[in-house]
């Protein structure tokens, strides 16, 4: 819990604070109780009965042995993930941890740090840049094009000469899905790690290849998931990438001891077994995702392309006063990207047409 009025112990604890971390906020998406909470890109389709039944079983077979350590390498949950995956990958060159974000940190931790940079093209995830310097990894802004592509990414890696590069495909907030030749010339020209952030891969509209097709024969490049978003296991807390073997091995050298629970890979695995479930709706997702931007085009607004479970749409004079105007009518959407943006998560077909009975109110569509 944060907030509240401020204190001399305040002052006390930020005087003592590393100087590098005390201009810095901590990240977080409004959490509001609100009827329709459309901010934070969650998969809206809860669990069956079925899979709640499944994930309650799993817990059960292990609940015996909590008194002992998690298996620290999470060997059958990598496994398990590389069948997923596919494309001919094996628990060797896969590895799991607390979310995403945790993979972020501990490759940072392991490939950034002082004396090293790390450089990502705005706007995007705002956590690489926050994790980047809690890790004291220097943090380079790289940019993009006026449509958001990415067309002098290389030029740009090959000017700073990064220690590590992010692109994140599809991108939040602005949905779009990188080109394959794009990530290539980045690795081309990359000295160090280049790490394509994938969490929204499984929502990319139909013929868009991952980065995992990449992997072969280019040990620097990293490809990350989770399953917050297609597995609908936000709350899990499970991310994974694929790299070298080499690669996993280096983040074992900074891996916290037994960082993933037996809880939590029991429940990773049970989802992953009865998967075809959850995955079942991001086929649903698409669909209302393309109405969506279908619906607030033809209503005059401008809609980024998306391969991702949320829509960005603008452009608003004054955007904080519509995600207020949204917000008063009981529908909370995200304020964040590029100036005069807002980005909606699409959620059930209810709550889409909430969204749109307020937006309509509120802009006069």
């Amino acid at each position: 819990m944060s907030g509240g009025p401020r204190t001399a112990h305040d002052d006390v604890i930020r005087g003592l604070l590393r100087p590098d971390l005390r201009h810095l906020h901590a990240y977080g998406a409004p959490q509001l109780d609100v009827p329709v909470q459309l901010n934070t890109n969650e998969n809206p389709y809860a669990p069956s009965e079925a899979l709640r039944q499944a994930i309650a079983d799993a817990v059960a077979g292990i609940a015996g042995t909590l008194n002992r350590y998690p298996d620290r390498d999470a060997v059958e949950l990598r496994k398990d993930l590389a069948d997923y995956l596919g494309h001919g990958l094996t628990a060797r060159q896969v590895w799991a941890a607390n979310g995403s974000n945790e993979i972020i940190q501990q490759l940072l931790q392991a490939f950034g740090g002082p004396g090293r940079t790390a450089l990502c093209f705005e706007p995007s995830y705002s956590m690489h840049p926050l994790i980047s310097q809690v890790t004291a990894t220097a943090w380079v802004e790289g940019s993009r094009d006026a449509d958001y592509g990415m067309s002098t990414a290389a030029g740009q890696v090959r000017r700073h000469r990064p220690d590590v590069v992010f692109i994140t495909s599809p991108n939040n907030p602005t949905s779009t899905s990188v080109p394959l030749g794009l990530v290539e010339d980045v690795y081309d020209a990359a000295p160090g790690l280049v790490v394509v952030d994938e969490a929204y891969a499984e929502f990319a509209r139909a013929g868009t290849p991952s980065a995992l097709t990449l992997l072969p024969g280019r040990p620097r490049l990293v490809v990350s998931r989770t399953m917050s978003k297609a597995f609908a296991a936000a709350g899990t807390r499970l991310g994974y990438l694929a790299a070298d073997p080499a690669v996993i091995e280096a983040l074992l050298l900074v891996r916290l001891p037994y960082h993933l629970s037996t809880v939590t890979q029991a429940v990773a695995r049970a989802a992953i077994a009865h998967r075809d479930e959850p995955l079942a709706t991001v086929g649903a997702l698409r669909r209302s995702r393309d109405d969506l931007v279908g619906w607030l085009r033809a209503r005059g607004l401008a809609v980024a392309d998306s391969d991702a479970n949320f829509v960005l749409f603008g452009v608003f004079d004054d955007r904080d006063a519509v995600w207020q105007g949204l917000l008063d009518r009981g529908v909370l959407i995200r304020n964040t990207g590029p100036a005069g943006w807002l980005r909606v998560t699409v959620g059930t077909p209810a709550e889409n047409d909430a969204f749109k009975q307020a937006l309509t109110e509120e802009c006069d569509l």
